[in-house]
């Protein structure tokens, strides 16, 4: 609200005239030869105008902080679009503003990005301005083949010598050209565990010059903003993360897949863990990079509400950029219908959330020693706000006013 300051200052000078009369040589009217001369006098100075201070600036409202950047793993092609748009009413309209799939790690020209699915998702990406589209990009073809660490270590150090370079440089163009030059891209992910060829564990220094090799030639494609997500599993796993860690320059995310196991590990055992979720947050405040939960749900624990109260709990805690629940069987809770307690914990943290919560607006700014005068609703209109007179301006006068 806009105020009006009223300024009153009353201002009284009094000057004192003498007239001298000379009655003759060496003498003074009105005074006896030889007397001392009377004091000059006392000339009172007008007191200054009392000095209204600065109003400050009323601060700025904040602005409306955007909805928790949320979403679901539902399948890899056009059925996870669709399913977008059933599990936000599932959720009484909660937005998901995350769109999650993964590229097939059979073949190289599926890496590349040649299945038809990258246009549903794109076509989603692009229907709003603030979503965001995160795909799984594998480093090996053949990545599901259980191949042994001697050839994974051969490969490794093909990739890092280049050898590989062609299909990533393919990937990024389509990319740009679908129009999602900006998606969030988790390359290699789960690379400190045994499940994929593009492990880490066989050779960590190739695989880091690796990385770095496929974030080059992806950066060097004209147009794109991709955010490159690192993205291990939670907890040490065949080897510790951090030293598959490529550095700073080559990554822009540091996520995390984190289930409900080994079998009979409480959440707290979790956060403590070695390389588990506390260690992961703080290596990611260390290295100045958002957190990010790409992968998480139930797993070896069963129906764990407490495992999905406290997950929940941490990610409001921790403000990852974006967090993606697996929703199918064994760790989700829409799609699974094996997990209802914590199902009924999820829905109902996550239901109704508004897609812009509104901030509470600032309260107008008031001087001190100002007091609102009420004139009616009529002539307040017209001022453009409440006038607001101030009575202490001969406070102000007699703290300036110089002592004699």
């Amino acid at each position: 609200m806009r105020l009006a300051f009223v300024r009153l200052a009353f201002a009284a000078a009094g000057i004192i005239a003498v007239t001298a009369v000379t009655a003759g040589p060496g003498h003074t009217a009105g005074r006896a030869p030889g007397a001392e001369p009377p004091p000059p006098p006392t000339v009172t100075k007008a007191p200054d105008p009392p000095v209204t201070p600065e109003v400050p600036e009323a601060p700025k409202a904040p602005e409306a902080p955007k909805a928790p950047a949320i979403g679901a793993y539902l399948d890899y092609g056009p059925d996870g679009v669709d399913r977008m748009t059933d599990l936000s009413e599932w959720l009484d309209g909660t937005e998901l503003r995350v769109g999650h799939t993964y590229l097939p790690g059979d073949r190289w020209s599926n890496i590349e990005g040649a299945p038809r699915f990258l246009e549903s998702w794109a076509a989603w990406r692009k229907a709003k301005d603030d979503r965001m589209f995160v795909l799984n990009v594998p480093m090996m073809e053949r990545n599901e083949d259980r191949v042994g660490d001697r050839e994974v270590r051969g490969l490794l150090r093909q990739g890092a010598a280049g050898a590989f370079d062609e299909h990533y440089r393919v990937l990024a163009e389509r990319l740009v050209r679908l129009g999602v030059p900006d998606t969030v891209i988790v390359l290699g992910w789960e690379m400190n565990g045994t499940t994929y060829t593009h492990r880490c564990g066989p050779d960590p220094e190739s695989w880091k010059t690796y990385w770095k090799r496929i974030v080059k030639v992806m950066r060097s494609v004209p147009g794109q903003k991709f955010a490159f997500d690192f993205a291990p599993s939670r907890g040490r796993d065949a080897v510790p993360w951090p030293e598959c860690y490529p550095g700073d320059d080559s990554v822009d995310v540091i996520g995390m897949d984190s289930y409900d196991q080994p079998r009979g590990m409480t959440f707290d055992e979790q956060v403590r863990e070695e390389y588990g979720l506390q260690h992961h947050v703080d290596f990611a405040k260390a290295h100045g990079k958002p957190v990010s939960y790409p992968e998480w749900g139930l797993f070896r624990n069963g129906d764990n509400d407490a495992y999905m109260r406290r997950m929940l709990k941490w990610m409001d805690e921790h403000k990852p950029l974006y967090n993606t629940v697996t929703d199918y069987c064994p760790h989700g809770v829409w799609q699974c219908k094996d997990n209802p307690k914590a199902t009924k914990v999820y829905r109902e943290a996550l239901s109704g959330l508004p897609a812009n919560p509104v901030p509470k607006p600032n309260d107008p700014v008031r001087p001190p020693h100002c007091s609102p005068l009420d004139l009616g609703d009529w002539v307040e209109y017209w001022l453009g706000g409440k006038l607001c007179l101030r009575f202490d301006w001969w406070e102000r006068n007699e703290q300036t006013k110089p002592q004699g």
